[in-house]
């Protein structure tokens, strides 16, 4: 397997390849977070992922396979990305209560010059919340580094009523999707 540079700081996706059992890897992140306006969520989540992952490949070696993630969620025609501050949290979540949002990730693998990118969408089903309930999460600091102000992985677990499609997309990083893509590219993970 071709070595590979997770070009994101998401504790959650370190984890999720490692859960792949994927150990030779190394952390760079990209630089700085470039978000493109104007298109539809799909594409915004792709181009973020791409221009996350070129910024990494330019300082790659050769047969190093670069892989950039980009998530947000996206509720009445709105991308809600992670919260300002703490009263932020609180506004999208109230918002997001009771109600389906849809999470986006669009994922950029990058291998000597060869390119691939993909979207993978995912409808998430809130119950309703109490004020309580958003006040304690918010003071837990949980939601703070999320899209959306929240963790599936974690104690907002119990705020989903349901899910339609991949859990692994919600969390930031569709293994799936993922493992399809490489593979395309010469690359097994396993």
């Amino acid at each position: 397997m071709a070595r590979l540079i997770l070009a994101s700081a998401s504790p959650r996706r370190k984890e999720l390849l490692e859960q792949l059992g994927i150990s030779d890897f190394v952390v760079r992140p990209a630089p700085a977070e470039i978000e493109p306006e104007g298109l539809p969520p799909g594409e915004t989540v792709q181009a973020t992922a791409l221009a996350k992952g070129q910024a990494v490949a330019e300082m790659a070696a050769p047969g190093e396979l670069v892989l950039a993630a980009d998530t947000e969620v996206y509720f009445e025609g709105k991308l809600l990305g992670k919260p300002k501050d703490e009263a932020d949290a609180m506004a999208m979540l109230r918002r997001l209560s009771g109600a389906k949002h849809t999470v986006y990730t669009g994922i950029a693998l990058i291998l000597d010059g060869v390119v691939r990118t993909d979207v993978e969408v995912t409808d998430v089903y809130f119950r309703t919340l109490t004020e309580e309930e958003i006040r304690a999460y918010v003071a837990t600091g949980e939601p703070m580094d999320k899209a959306g102000a929240y963790g599936i992985q974690g104690r907002a677990a119990h705020f989903v009523r349901r899910i339609e499609g991949d859990v692994y997309n919600v969390i930031g990083l569709p293994l799936c999707l993922l493992t399809e893509r490489a593979r395309e590219m010469g690359v097994c993970l396993f």
